[in-house]
């Protein structure tokens, strides 16, 4: 085994390990990515392109993608529910406020 092929193992358990601690999901999907792509050339270190070309497409394209996808999704709803409980917050407040 290459040196390079050991420091890029090693970078894989470093963004293991920062997927685990990581509180933020963008954060984590990110370094999620770079997790893939890493395996990608590690696969091709190894000289198994079918394996790298499977990995480039699905790990870090279209789960990446999904996992934006969701991302959105799940912030979108976050904001409707903050406006909701702003405009019942308001209301009670305004009410509270005259009495």
């Amino acid at each position: 085994m290459t040196g390079v092929t050991q420091i890029l193992l090693l970078f894989l358990i470093g963004c293991a390990l920062a997927v685990s601690v990581t509180r933020n999901l963008l954060t984590s999907v990110i370094i999620y990515t770079c997790f893939s792509m890493v395996m990608c050339i590690i696969w091709i270190t190894l000289e198994s392109p079918d394996l790298a070309i499977t990995e480039a497409a699905v790990g870090t394209g279209i789960t990446s993608l999904l996992y934006f996808l969701t991302l959105k999704k799940i912030h979108a709803i976050d904001a409707r529910n903050e406006a909701k409980r702003k405009q019942g917050k308001d209301g009670r407040n305004g009410g509270e406020g005259h009495e």
